[in-house]
């Protein structure tokens, strides 16, 4: 029942900070937050909502099988991060977006505007869906099936809350709330780690000489260019990965869009961007100091990765103190990303789909009826129980990201237009391309296309839209 207790007290934290930041707002208070949010409290919660659940359960076991070679990703992520502060946010400041995609019909038209948003709408919605499902089976298995708590009970009280907290403030709330979060899911971090050098009986100073020397701990790989680890291959996707799912994301933009101007937005992306770094650094030294532990009390290592984090910290082993800290941490990730995730779809579905911005009551109905398919994503999930379900739908998340990147870069690098009626089927046919690419070089040659994905959809969607495109009346931004 403690744990159930902290769960609630932790909730009612976050009611109580929607209650402050709520109050009447309107639609311009939800959407943008007024265009007051400082700058350090956007950025340090945007640390919390970049990092979701299942990231706390998988980076640390990333090292088991990868070593700290994701740490190469994280420096291609401190250059994706200033490219979108200097190139992305002063055109979406210039042109005062509540919405991202809002760009797409400026410069490109009507469709290719209702393109963008419309994958972005799918690809939010199953991707939150199914890391949110992820999560809740964990607390599931090693939390509430001890107290008989239905998995349904499970995702409908969670997803409730969520609501709840967001209905009224939207992204003027979640700034705080996030903030809040993110501090909370740092201290559950430090103080784990905290509990597994103890258990190894180790000091500070001890601990990080030990992570240093240790064969996992091995971060860059130069000498195989086959190999997904590789430097190059991963800083370069790190740069496009953030490109994409940041700064052609609403979800992750919406938040950086409430800064006071430009100036200050820019400061907020670039100082979150490099505490990414350091962020990634503590879960995998943490993977490393798990290995050792799972080492000296002579267990074997799970084979599953995202069994290494579970298995220590989530089953007991090491103290009751420790799965408490394991809650708060992953109910802080997964809800720090499922929250911003209802608010910018709800957000999208208003403006860029509805074209009603202003219309407070279809933006609380829309705003519960995402909430709802949301839970109906899950259930569904749960139903079905297939890993290889949930496999697809990561696979198919994962190519819808290609179009964006190749219509954002078309917008931003060209200054012709393109014909506009046929831009739904070539964002369509892109990541089907990509697919059939992926599977013919896979099992001709073995090779197997990691985060380079990304960036082979993109540049197939903007040659696609080069051989669609009008060579006369060049659109000129105001």
């Amino acid at each position: 029942m403690i744990i159930i207790g902290t769960i609630l007290a932790y909730f009612c934290i976050l009611l109580l900070i929607s209650r402050v930041t709520g109050g009447k707002a309107d639609n311009e208070a939800f959407f943008r937050a007024n265009g007051k949010s400082p700058w350090y409290l956007v950025a340090f919660g945007m640390i919390g909502a970049s990092i979701s659940g299942v990231t706390f359960v998988s980076v640390p076991g990333m090292v088991m099988v990868n070593n700290m070679s994701y740490m190469q990703t994280c420096l291609g992520f401190i250059l994706g991060y200033f490219a979108v502060a200097y190139l992305l946010l002063p055109v979406y400041y210039r042109l005062r977006l509540t919405t991202i995609y809002s760009y797409l019909q400026t410069r490109l038209g009507n469709r290719s505007y209702k393109t963008g948003a419309s994958f972005f709408l799918l690809s939010k919605m199953a991707g939150a869906a199914v890391r949110f499902y992820v999560v809740c089976m964990i607390l599931q298995r090693f939390v509430l099936d001890a107290y008989g708590v239905p998995f349904a009970m499970t995702v409908v009280v969670l997803v409730l809350l969520i609501w709840l907290y967001t209905r009224h403030g939207g992204i003027r709330t979640l700034v705080l709330t996030d903030t809040f979060q993110t501090v909370c899911m740092f201290l559950a971090l430090l103080l784990i780690i905290y509990k597994v050098i103890d258990a190894l009986g180790l000091d500070i100073p001890e601990a990080v000489q030990v992570i240093a020397s240790n064969s996992h701990s091995r971060i860059f790989v130069f000498d195989d260019w086959f190999s997904q680890e590789n430097f190059w291959k991963q800083f370069l996707s790190g740069i496009f990965i953030v490109i994409v799912m940041t700064g052609l994301d609403q979800d992750m933009m919406q938040k950086n869009l409430t800064c006071k101007n430009l100036h200050e937005a820019q400061k907020d992306m670039c100082s979150y961007g490099i505490a990414f770094v350091p962020a990634n650094l503590l879960f995998l030294s943490l993977g490393v100091l798990l290995m050792l532990y799972f080492q000296k009390t002579g267990q074997t290592l799970p084979t599953m990765p995202d069994e290494l984090m579970l298995q220590a910290a989530a089953s007991g082993q090491l103290g009751s103190i420790v799965v408490i800290l394991f809650t708060i941490g992953i109910v802080a990730a997964c809800f720090s990303s499922a929250d911003s995730a209802l608010t910018a779809l709800t957000t999208s579905f208003c403006v860029d789909i509805c074209g009603r911005s202003a219309d407070e009551r279809l933006r609380k109905r829309v705003h519960l009826g995402i909430s709802v398919v949301f839970i109906l994503f899950i259930l569904v999930f749960r139903a079905v129980n297939s890993t290889s379900l949930i496999d697809a739908v990561y696979i198919i998340v994962s190519y819808t990201y290609g179009p964006l990147l190749g219509l954002f870069a078309f917008g931003l690098l060209t200054k012709g237009t393109v014909n506009d009626k046929w831009v739904p089927c070539i964002a369509v046919l892109s990541p089907l391309l990509c697919f059939v690419l992926d599977t013919i070089v896979s099992t001709t040659s073995g090779y197997k296309f990691g985060y380079e994905l990304l960036m082979l959809n993109g540049l197939i969607t903007f040659l696609g839209l080069l051989m669609i495109r009008n060579y006369c009346c060049p659109v000129k931004l105001k």
